[in-house]
């Protein structure tokens, strides 16, 4: 192999999926494992963090061992180790980064703590050669809504961010609440599909103080109040049109609130990344803004938009670059922000 490639094992246990894998040079992914554990979390409508925890203590090393073995590359042929350190879950975060200091510690190679947030922003690097910041990047997920002015590889300015839900987990509560169980975003997708996403306006919810930052508790509630409503006056309940119509508010606000930072910052790239980024409507609805406002956009496959190991060794690769190791110290950071280090 060229003597520059930089070989980077990588490993996420953020929540509820165990993931290696191998990346070289940031983009070029030669593994990918995952082992979710979604069957599992169905049962309790949404994530046990204990279980999770005991989950990846059960397949972590397997998984590792696969990665390794679709790369055709044992643990001798790694450069470095990436880990997902936070934000997340603190049982599961904790699972993946002393499996990555127990490897870095063995094979003496450097370590290197990833975050979350940045590995789902980097997920975008991997199937798109020609991207390069700066660029604005909506980060949408089951645990975090950002709007993200990506400076340079590692260096990010929040633009804003939820006050209260996350997109995703307004997913999740919405979709239990109609009867569509857990996971939410791709049983509310689903519905939507034959539904009427004008059949009830729900609230589309503003900020004053603040022109980027998002709120979908209000919207969460307002769905909550409409079907009471409706079992009291003994309405007939259609899923599909209220998914159809909660999916449609939430998207138009993600939407509007990129368009305005796009506008504002006279930016020509636009990405989106994070579990919800595979959301089609999501996808359509911003292609075709970004298209109308000649701005270049970038979203990757669904595989690396959910939680996925190849996203931080693309991230990982970035921090080494910058020069960020981490020490045998490192721990598990729960509520870790971005640009903290």
């Amino acid at each position: 192999m060229d003597k520059h490639e930089m070989k980077i094992l990588a490993i996420e246990t953020s929540c509820d999926e165990t993931a290696a894998a191998v990346v070289i040079n940031g983009r070029d992914v030669r593994s990918n494992v995952i082992s979710s554990q979604i069957a599992l979390h169905t049962l309790y409508g949404g994530v046990v963090p204990e279980i999770a925890s005991r989950k990846h203590i059960e397949k972590i090393n397997q998984v590792i061992a696969q990665a390794l073995d679709e790369a055709g590359m044992t643990l001798d042929g790694i450069d470095a180790i990436g880990v997902t350190y936070g934000p997340g879950l603190v049982g599961a975060l904790l699972v993946g980064v002393a499996e990555a200091k127990a490897i870095a510690y063995a094979k003496k190679i450097p370590l290197i703590g990833v975050h979350h947030i940045e590995g789902h922003i980097c997920a975008n690097y991997i199937e798109n050669p020609e991207l390069k910041p700066p660029f604005l990047c909506l980060v949408v997920s089951g645990g975090h809504t950002h709007l993200v002015q990506v400076r340079d590889y590692g260096s990010y300015e929040i633009l804003g961010r939820t006050r209260d839900d996350a997109a995703g987990e307004a997913f999740d509560k919405v979709a239990r609440a109609i009867g569509l169980g857990y996971p939410g975003g791709p049983k509310i997708e689903q519905a939507a599909g034959s539904g009427n996403p004008h059949a009830v306006e729900f609230p589309r919810a503003k900020i004053g103080d603040s022109l980027y930052d998002f709120s979908f508790s209000g919207l969460k509630s307002a769905v909550l109040n409409y079907l009471n409503g409706c079992r009291m006056k003994g309405q007939e309940i259609v899923q599909a049109d209220i998914a159809a119509s909660f999916q449609k508010a939430v998207t138009d606000v993600l939407i509007g609130n990129a368009v305005r930072a796009l506008k504002d910052y006279g930016a020509d790239t636009f990405a989106i990344a994070g579990g919800v980024a595979s959301n089609a409507a999501l996808r359509e609805g911003m292609r075709k803004a970004c298209r109308d406002m000649g701005v270049a956009f970038y979203h990757p496959s669904p595989v690396f938009c959910t939680d996925n190991a190849a996203m931080i060794g693309a991230a990982a690769y970035h921090d080494y670059r910058n020069g960020r190791r981490a020490g045998l110290d490192l721990n598990a950071v729960p509520n870790l922000k971005l640009g903290e280090r």
